[in-house]
Protein backbone atom coordinates (compact mmCIF):
# COMPACT_ATOMS: atom_id res chain seq x y z
CA UNK A 1 0.00 0.00 0.00
CA UNK A 2 2.83 2.59 0.95
CA UNK A 3 4.69 1.73 -2.32
CA UNK A 4 1.80 2.71 -4.51
CA UNK A 5 0.55 5.49 -2.20
CA UNK A 6 4.17 6.51 -2.86
CA UNK A 7 4.09 6.52 -6.33
CA UNK A 8 1.11 9.04 -6.22
CA UNK A 9 3.57 11.75 -4.80
CA UNK A 10 5.71 14.37 -7.08
CA UNK A 11 8.42 15.71 -6.35
CA UNK A 12 8.14 19.34 -4.60
CA UNK A 13 4.73 18.74 -3.49
CA UNK A 14 3.31 19.39 -0.61
CA UNK A 15 1.62 16.51 1.61
CA UNK A 16 0.37 15.91 4.99
CA UNK A 17 1.13 12.62 6.62
CA UNK A 18 -1.31 11.44 9.13
CA UNK A 19 -0.18 9.07 11.73
CA UNK A 20 -0.48 5.45 11.98
CA UNK A 21 1.58 2.17 10.48
CA UNK A 22 0.81 2.25 6.75
CA UNK A 23 1.32 6.32 6.74
CA UNK A 24 4.52 5.54 8.34
CA UNK A 25 5.95 3.29 5.95
CA UNK A 26 4.97 5.87 3.06
CA UNK A 27 7.39 8.59 4.89
CA UNK A 28 10.01 6.19 4.77
CA UNK A 29 9.75 5.54 1.04
CA UNK A 30 9.62 9.64 0.88
CA UNK A 31 12.83 10.22 2.94
CA UNK A 32 15.19 11.56 0.57
CA UNK A 33 12.63 13.10 -1.89
CA UNK A 34 12.49 17.04 -2.55
CA UNK A 35 9.26 18.01 -0.68
CA UNK A 36 7.21 19.76 1.90
CA UNK A 37 5.93 18.09 4.59
CA UNK A 38 3.29 18.61 7.20
CA UNK A 39 3.09 15.71 9.80
CA UNK A 40 1.11 15.54 12.97
CA UNK A 41 2.79 12.43 13.55
CA UNK A 42 6.51 12.34 15.88
CA UNK A 43 7.51 8.96 14.28
CA UNK A 44 7.38 10.68 10.94
CA UNK A 45 8.77 13.93 11.80
CA UNK A 46 11.38 12.01 13.36
CA UNK A 47 12.20 10.26 9.58
CA UNK A 48 12.59 13.74 8.13
CA UNK A 49 14.54 16.21 10.71
CA UNK A 50 17.49 15.26 9.16
CA UNK A 51 16.43 15.35 5.17
CA UNK A 52 18.36 18.19 3.15
CA UNK A 53 15.37 17.54 0.89
CA UNK A 54 12.48 18.01 2.65
CA UNK A 55 10.77 20.91 4.59
CA UNK A 56 9.23 19.82 7.54
CA UNK A 57 6.24 21.32 9.25
CA UNK A 58 5.51 20.21 12.43
CA UNK A 59 1.03 20.11 13.74
CA UNK A 60 1.48 21.25 17.46
CA UNK A 61 -1.37 20.49 19.83
CA UNK A 62 -1.76 17.34 22.64
CA UNK A 63 0.52 14.91 21.94
CA UNK A 64 -1.45 11.84 22.53
CA UNK A 65 1.18 9.33 23.78
CA UNK A 66 0.18 5.75 22.55
CA UNK A 67 0.30 6.75 19.05
CA UNK A 68 2.72 9.80 19.25
CA UNK A 69 0.50 12.27 16.87
CA UNK A 70 -0.62 15.89 18.13
CA UNK A 71 -4.34 16.44 17.86
CA UNK A 72 -7.06 18.49 19.42
CA UNK A 73 -8.39 22.50 19.42
CA UNK A 74 -4.81 23.44 18.72
CA UNK A 75 -3.90 21.42 16.01
CA UNK A 76 -7.05 22.23 14.12
CA UNK A 77 -6.71 25.52 14.20
CA UNK A 78 -3.29 25.62 12.44
CA UNK A 79 -4.36 22.81 9.91
CA UNK A 80 -6.81 25.50 9.19
CA UNK A 81 -3.93 27.94 7.80
CA UNK A 82 -2.63 25.13 5.72
CA UNK A 83 -2.72 23.78 1.88
CA UNK A 84 -1.52 20.72 1.16
CA UNK A 85 -1.96 19.20 -2.90
CA UNK A 86 -2.27 15.61 -1.09
CA UNK A 87 -3.04 14.03 2.47
CA UNK A 88 -2.38 10.71 3.16
CA UNK A 89 -4.66 9.56 6.37
CA UNK A 90 -4.95 6.35 8.27
CA UNK A 91 -8.56 4.82 9.60
CA UNK A 92 -9.31 1.98 11.62
CA UNK A 93 -12.63 1.09 10.32
CA UNK A 94 -13.67 1.49 6.57
CA UNK A 95 -17.80 0.57 6.54
CA UNK A 96 -21.20 0.94 4.58
CA UNK A 97 -22.19 3.50 7.10
CA UNK A 98 -18.66 5.69 6.84
CA UNK A 99 -14.86 6.02 7.62
CA UNK A 100 -14.16 5.44 11.54
CA UNK A 101 -11.38 6.03 14.04
CA UNK A 102 -10.98 5.32 17.42
CA UNK A 103 -9.98 8.51 19.17
CA UNK A 104 -12.95 10.71 19.17
CA UNK A 105 -10.00 14.09 19.33
CA UNK A 106 -7.80 12.56 16.42
CA UNK A 107 -11.12 12.49 14.34
CA UNK A 108 -11.51 16.30 14.51
CA UNK A 109 -8.42 16.36 14.07
CA UNK A 110 -8.79 14.40 10.49
CA UNK A 111 -11.50 16.07 9.31
CA UNK A 112 -9.27 19.08 9.54
CA UNK A 113 -6.53 17.25 7.52
CA UNK A 114 -9.20 16.75 4.93
CA UNK A 115 -10.30 20.42 4.82
CA UNK A 116 -6.64 21.46 4.11
CA UNK A 117 -6.28 19.27 0.99
CA UNK A 118 -6.63 19.37 -2.35
CA UNK A 119 -7.28 15.31 -2.54
CA UNK A 120 -6.89 13.31 -0.03
CA UNK A 121 -6.15 9.11 0.19
CA UNK A 122 -7.16 7.05 2.70
CA UNK A 123 -4.71 4.11 3.15
CA UNK A 124 -6.12 0.99 4.58
CA UNK A 125 -5.52 -2.79 4.39
CA UNK A 126 -8.24 -4.74 3.31
CA UNK A 127 -9.15 -6.03 7.04
CA UNK A 128 -10.07 -2.97 7.59
CA UNK A 129 -13.24 -2.82 5.48
CA UNK A 130 -16.55 -4.05 6.82
CA UNK A 131 -15.41 -3.00 10.34
CA UNK A 132 -16.65 0.57 12.44
CA UNK A 133 -14.39 1.95 15.57
CA UNK A 134 -15.23 4.36 17.89
CA UNK A 135 -15.90 7.62 16.23
CA UNK A 136 -16.90 8.35 12.61
CA UNK A 137 -14.50 10.49 10.85
CA UNK A 138 -17.26 10.96 7.64
CA UNK A 139 -19.78 9.12 5.19
CA UNK A 140 -17.83 6.76 2.79
CA UNK A 141 -18.51 8.89 -0.20
CA UNK A 142 -16.61 12.05 1.53
CA UNK A 143 -13.72 9.39 0.51
CA UNK A 144 -11.94 10.75 -2.91
CA UNK A 145 -9.24 7.92 -3.20
CA UNK A 146 -8.74 4.96 -0.89
CA UNK A 147 -5.64 2.83 -1.52
CA UNK A 148 -5.70 -0.75 -0.41
CA UNK A 149 -3.90 -4.63 -1.10
CA UNK A 150 -5.13 -6.56 -3.06
CA UNK A 151 -6.64 -8.99 -0.23
CA UNK A 152 -10.09 -7.29 -1.05
CA UNK A 153 -12.92 -8.51 -1.94
CA UNK A 154 -14.72 -7.88 -4.87
CA UNK A 155 -18.04 -7.22 -3.50
CA UNK A 156 -15.97 -4.46 -1.77
CA UNK A 157 -14.38 -3.36 -4.86
CA UNK A 158 -17.79 -3.23 -6.38
CA UNK A 159 -18.71 -0.73 -3.47
CA UNK A 160 -16.15 1.37 -3.86
CA UNK A 161 -16.13 2.33 -7.31
CA UNK A 162 -19.76 2.67 -7.68
CA UNK A 163 -19.58 5.03 -5.45
CA UNK A 164 -16.79 7.47 -7.09
CA UNK A 165 -14.59 7.46 -5.49
CA UNK A 166 -11.28 6.11 -7.08
CA UNK A 167 -10.12 3.09 -5.63
CA UNK A 168 -6.09 1.91 -5.67
CA UNK A 169 -5.32 -1.62 -5.35
CA UNK A 170 -1.86 -2.13 -4.47
CA UNK A 171 -0.51 -5.20 -6.10
CA UNK A 172 2.80 -6.67 -5.91
CA UNK A 173 3.44 -5.00 -9.48
CA UNK A 174 3.55 -1.41 -7.68
CA UNK A 175 6.39 -2.73 -5.60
Amino acid sequence: IAQSAATLVEDGDTILLDGGSTTYELARLLVGRALQVVTNSLPVANLFMGSETADLVMIGGYVHAKSGVALGPYANEMLKELNCRSAFMSVAGIHEEGLFNGNLLLVETERAMMNSADQVYFLADSTKFGRKSLSKLGELSESQNIVVDDGLDQQWQARISASGINLRVATGENQ
